[in-house]
């Protein structure tokens, strides 16, 4: 069931897909007093939810609103032949009058002034400037949608090629976007199989989200579960069931650990299982624990190899997620990413985007509602194609195939589009040859008449080395080349802190907030959020935290926790 406002749980637990706004795939557990939003799904248990704000208070609009906000205010890009025709005509005029000048200056007659001043203007036709862009444009857009990519405007494809930065969504991006089973550890003589049949027959009436994920894996191996009896589900710790006369259990460490011995030992492999970004699922049987099994949200097969090839092609990788640090950095380091930003919410992805585009030209890749105001705000926003329709609305490009390797690919056509361009742009300019720059060095001169041959060739050459595109291998990282990355040394001193406060109210104090912490010196970016009563800060130098504790404090607002 889908949750129709914001609200405060009163009664009852719940397990919540948050995936809608926060973009985790891992359901959190809500007790009375927690906080559910609009458009979130509660995925096992019965509650009773007072609103506390509907309509266009809800975060969910507000999300819609942001999209709306930055679509409005993103800066359009003009395209390189616009920048050149602006002054080749009237540049082109001046040259062949200047042409004329100077050979009668020099003493030659009126007729072989007027023959170089003609080819000037004859070669200089500008038939080939006008084809330099929109062809080699056609030809990539055409190039990427035959491999699932495809570029809305011809300003994304243009735009591509020139980022500096990508900033990466973590769940169904870099991740699968489901838990999945990562490890079985089996104890008390239990085997693999032991444990894996036992939690598969225990779980299969659960209805809880981490449940599936087990039974997924035992549906996979072919295992045949158990008929177990007496099933009864425990909000907020585990399940329990029977199977003849041995009764098990299974959940989280501390309701498990109330009914089996637990040791140091396996405490610690369950606290870096938790380190690594998994979930471990405890389990016991007859009083002795069986075993651990370990869910989490696994990345593709693809990202990791996507990754090292955007930094190979110089370009800053940051992941961006709404999960809690550890569980982050994990992930970031089995990825490969640059950079880590953990704990941010919608407003804060745009808000890291802002600030990342004082670096350089930045990419968004994202696939869900959580995403799209970081997308719209992007230079280029990239959606996964299997992501949901806001997103894909959003953004400027689109991945048929949700793979992150097409991300690169992008990239790297749209670089060789623009390189295409440059090149065609060059079969409009003859202009030296035919002023007769060479007469004197080399005896080269131009009839006009061959001017307007080589005018035609031109245009025929233009469209010619568009064409080539087609043959372009996007996926070749062979001949990849680093551009100029962004300041390295400024990346590495900009970090970012989540403060908790208690108080905000509503837009004003919010606004009171962000004003507050901006005047501090270090601080870039502020942004402050009523509904979940968090501030994310961005900053360029160390800021102690008493400091940004102080400034919101002094504003009567009280400070929970700075990370």
């Amino acid at each position: 069931m889908s949750f129709p406002a914001d609200g405060v749980i009163i009664e009852g637990h719940c397990a919540v897909n948050e995936a809608a706004l926060t973009g985790e795939s891992i359901p959190v557990d809500k007790y009375a007093g927690d906080k559910v939003s609009a458009g979130t799904l509660n995925q096992a248990g019965f509650i009773k939810c007072e609103a506390t704000h509907v309509g266009e208070d809800t975060m969910l609009s507000q999300i819609i609103q942001m999209v709306s906000d930055a679509a409005a205010t993103k800066a359009p890009i003009a395209k390189i032949a616009d920048k050149v025709s602006g002054i080749f005509v009237p540049a082109v005029i001046i040259i062949a009058v200047v042409t004329i000048i100077v050979w009668l200056f020099v003493g030659e007659n009126i007729g072989f002034a007027l023959e170089r001043g003609i080819s000037v203007l004859v070669i200089s036709c500008p038939c080939a400037l006008g084809l330099a862009t929109p062809v080699a444009i056609m030809v990539g857009n055409g190039v990427g949608a035959k491999n699932g990519i495809l570029f809305k405007t011809a300003v994304s494809l243009e735009t591509a090629g020139k980022v500096q930065i990508v900033a990466l969504d973590k769940t169904g991006t870099i991740t699968l976007g489901e838990p999945k089973v990562t490890d079985i550890i089996p104890f008390s003589g239990n085997s693999r199989e032991e444990l894996l049949t036992l939690a598969y027959s225990l779980e299969q009436r659960s209805e809880h989200p981490l449940a599936k994920a087990i039974l997924a894996k035992a549906g996979a191996e072919g295992l045949v579960a158990q008929e177990a009896t007496d099933f009864r589900a425990l909000p907020g710790n585990g399940v329990t069931a029977k199977i003849g006369d041995i009764v098990l259990y299974g959940g989280n460490a501390d309701f498990i650990s109330s009914v089996a011995e637990i040791s140091a030992d396996v405490k610690n492999k369950a606290d870096k299982l938790a380190n690594e970004g998994k979930t471990p699922l405890f389990f016991s049987k007859d009083g002795e624990l069986a075993g651990i099994i370990a869910v989490a949200d696994v990345i593709k097969e693809d990202s990791a190899a996507a990754i090292e090839e955007m930094k190979n092609m110089g370009l800053h990788v940051v992941m961006l997620t709404g999960d809690n640090k550890n569980t982050a950095e994990a992930i970031g380091k089995v990825a490969g990413v640059d950079e880590v930003i953990a704990g941010v919410l919608p407003t804060g992805k745009e808000a890291v985007v802002r600030s990342l585009q004082q670096k350089g030209k930045v990419a968004m890749v994202g696939d869900g509602i959580n995403d799209a105001p970081a997308l719209t705000r992007a230079d280029v926003g990239i959606a996964i194609g299997a992501g949901t329709d806001v997103a894909i609305d959003a953004a400027d490009i689109v991945l048929v195939k949700s793979s992150l390797r097409d991300a690169t690919a992008a990239i790297r056509l749209s670089r060789k589009t623009l390189k295409n361009i440059h090149e065609n742009l060059f079969w409009a300019f003859g202009i030296p040859l035919a002023a007769g720059v060479f007469i004197a060095v080399l005896g080269w001169k131009m009839n006009p008449m061959f001017g307007a041959a080589a005018m035609s060739l031109s245009s025929f050459c233009v469209v010619t080395n568009a064409l080539r595109l087609n043959f372009f291998d996007i996926y070749n990282a062979k001949k990849d080349k680093k551009i100029k990355s962004v300041n390295n040394e400024k990346e590495k001193k900009d970090m970012i802190k989540t403060m908790k406060i208690e108080g905000i109210m509503c837009g004003h104090c919010e606004a009171r907030v962000k004003k507050a912490l901006e005047a501090i010196d270090g601080v870039t970016l502020a942004e402050a959020s009523h509904e979940t009563g968090i501030a994310t800060v961005t900053l360029e130098k160390d800021v102690a935290d008493e400091v940004l504790k102080e400034a919101v404090e002094a504003q009567d607002y009280k400070v929970i926790s700075v990370e």
